[in-house]
């Protein structure tokens, strides 16, 4: 079996689906394929079932690259708005949350639902079940790809002028991620940045571990920091590890082996606070002291864990060095993960296709002519908060809108 047509997008995910049917709206054939059983699966489990379609307030900064320029000219062509604009035209209700995230109020469903009603408006085709056997490149700069469906074997040869890969990363397996969108890449001549999970919740395996996972389910509002940069936003403890969006934000910023820094109360200036007891209440525990600053259960887990030696000792009796110590201990607790939790929960991938060799205007590659990148198989990683939807619908549109000018 033969199928011809102008593009061919390789990923029926968010930036797949949504740079098919803005191409396929300049009159372009356009055909995604994707080895998956549904189109969109990641869509539906983002968010919490509700999706963070985007962010109001979506800027360069948001995003971790080798190539912090990458993404300007992109997110300068299709911003929030546009995308909030499409929203309200086929009538999904949603609501903002803390930081400017959209959900949806009722159900990721809504935004699939979107992508694909618009790729069936304007004739895009999509093949599921479909495993990409081999690409190569033609003489006229077009592509052959020859392809197997997994349910019944069939096999397919496509025909193309213009290829798009829309991959995604190695985040979460179980919905079908892996690392083909760096095989086509490299078979290009790419360079692929190492890969890491990003956007996950830490491990531990020494005696903090043990600490941690006494405290599971407890979340309180911290500011996580390393050497490149800080974040204010809750904490949450698990039977893992350390989560919540603190952690999943810090995580982009980490790599194996450094130490991450928690202040557990943000609000307060802990050595002061200790100091003036000592003079006000010289007979006070520190645990007294801090009573109202940090939850008990976490003060006493924190307590035989830090400053075992110094819990019953009155404040009267411990040096002013000492109570200055125990707050640093608090305000900025220092703690080296012995890893994540991997791909397996990682909301992204960080890494990618090296966008050195890639326009950041029109996403195609600067080494093969009508081969394409977008999403988030590319060497670009966004914050928590709806940035990663953000750089899907902005790289899909900035490739539609190159091929699609074209004659």
């Amino acid at each position: 079996m033969n199928h011809t047509v102008d593009t061919i997008i390789i990923g029926a995910g968010a930036s797949g689906l949504f740079c098919a049917f803005n191409l396929a709206s300049f009159g372009k054939s356009v055909l995604v394929l994707d080895h998956a059983n549904k189109a969109g699966k990641k869509i539906l489990m983002s968010g919490g079932g509700r999706c963070n379609f985007i962010n109001r307030q979506v800027e360069p900064r948001h995003f971790i690259s080798q190539n912090p320029h990458f993404v300007k000219s992109a997110l300068s062509k299709y911003g929030s708005d546009d995308f909030i604009d499409l929203v309200n035209r086929h009538g999904i209700a949603y609501h903002e949350r803390e930081h400017g995230q959209l959900f949806c109020d009722d159900s990721a469903k809504d935004i699939l639902d979107m992508l694909l009603k618009q790729c069936q408006d304007f004739g895009v085709g999509i093949h599921l079940h479909t495993v990409i056997d081999s690409i190569r490149a033609t003489d006229d700069d077009g592509f052959v790809l020859q392809t197997t469906h997994k349910k019944d074997g069939t096999a397919t040869t496509y025909h193309c002028q213009h290829l798009v890969v829309a991959t995604g990363g190695l985040s979460i397996p179980t919905l079908g991620a892996s690392g083909f969108g760096y095989q086509v890449a490299s078979q290009f001549g790419h360079s692929i940045v190492p890969t890491e999970a990003a956007l996950v919740p830490f491990t531990f395996t020494d005696a903090t571990g043990d600490l941690i996972k006494s405290q599971a389910g407890l979340s309180l509002d911290v500011t996580a920091s390393n050497d490149k940069i800080s974040f204010t936003l809750p904490l949450l403890f698990t039977h893992r590890g350390l989560s919540g969006p603190a952690m999943l934000q810090l995580s982009n910023y980490w790599h194996l082996g450094e130490s991450i820094t928690i202040n557990l109360a943000p609000q307060t200036d802990i050595a002061a606070l200790l100091l003036t007891a000592k003079k006000s209440h010289p007979k006070q525990l520190i645990r007294t002291a801090l009573a109202g600053v940090l939850p008990k259960k976490l003060l006493t887990a924190l307590e035989n864990h830090l400053w075992q030696a110094h819990k019953e000792t009155e404040l009267a009796n411990l040096k002013d060095d000492t109570l200055r110590h125990i707050a640093t201990l608090l305000n900025a607790w220092t703690l080296k993960p012995s890893g994540t939790e991997g791909y397996r929960v990682a909301e992204v991938t960080r890494g990618g296709v090296d966008t050195r060799d890639v326009s950041g205007k029109t996403m195609e590659s600067r080494l093969k002519p009508n081969l394409y990148f977008i999403g988030e198989v590319l060497d670009v990683t966004g914050w928590l908060g709806g940035y990663n939807f953000a750089w899907a619908w902005a790289s899909g549109y900035a490739c539609a809108e190159s091929i699609g000018m074209k004659w």
